[in-house]
């Protein structure tokens, strides 16, 4: 008896074993830390308006915390200083450049601003990457919400194939991207992190739709961290 019960645990060991290698790929249980973002100081210039013009189902009423997630050892912002195109080639304010030069500062002159309408913005990693976070920094100099905000990662510079949505708020689909069932939310000095289950891609496009202050489309900056 003693041998089959040893028998039969080993199996059953065995089994739950090839169960974790499958949840668990090597290299997955590398050593992790909390993902640790750099916040620029609180700006508010003027009196704050509300949120008007999202219905409530659709918005988040209060700013909630980014969650604190963890990353593997050695996982970078690999947005940093790397080239930025856009749907709009001349900005009506700032440069493009600004959204990967890691100035995340709120005072005037640190962000870009596209023409109104649908407009994106797209960051090249330079090399397809292993990645796991996404930050978004809009606006955050008054209280105001984007409206039609998608985050997708590619391989194709074009976004024709092998795209995947990592967010989309964009719940009338204007963007034609989809009806999203992500929050509106309201853009503060911490950003708009994203969390990207290890997803490869070399290009990030972020889409939107003008906000709830005016019909412009800015960004402060972007990062992207993951490995290559």
């Amino acid at each position: 008896m003693k041998t089959m019960r040893s028998s039969t645990l080993l199996k059953t060991f065995a089994a739950a074993t090839a169960v974790c290698a499958l949840a668990f790929p090597a290299g997955a249980q590398g050593k992790k830390a909390d993902l640790k973002i750099e916040t620029p100081l609180y700006v508010r210039v003027g009196t704050e308006k509300p949120i008007t013009g999202i219905p409530p189902q659709f918005l988040e009423r209060e700013p909630v915390p980014n969650p604190v997630i963890q990353v593997p050892e050695g996982t970078k912002n690999l947005a940093k200083n790397k080239p930025v195109t856009s749907s709009d080639k001349l900005p009506i304010v700032g440069e493009l450049n600004y959204i990967t030069d890691g100035d995340k500062d709120g005072d005037e002159g640190y962000e870009v601003e596209l023409a109104p309408g649908i407009q994106w913005v797209q960051i090249d990693l330079g090399q397809s990457a292993e990645l796991h976070a996404i930050v978004v920094w809009h606006f955050h100099r008054d209280k105001r919400a984007y409206r039609s905000v998608v985050v997708q990662v590619s391989n194709d510079a074009e976004f024709k194939n092998g795209v995947t949505t990592v967010f989309n708020n964009d719940y009338e689909n204007k963007a034609g991207r989809g009806a999203g069932k992500d929050k509106v939310y309201v853009d503060t000095n911490l950003g708009k992190l994203i969390p990207v289950n290890a997803l490869k891609g070399r290009y990030v496009r972020l889409h939107s739709g003008g906000n709830t202050a005016n019909v412009g489309n800015h960004y402060i900056e972007v990062e992207v961290f993951g490995k290559p």
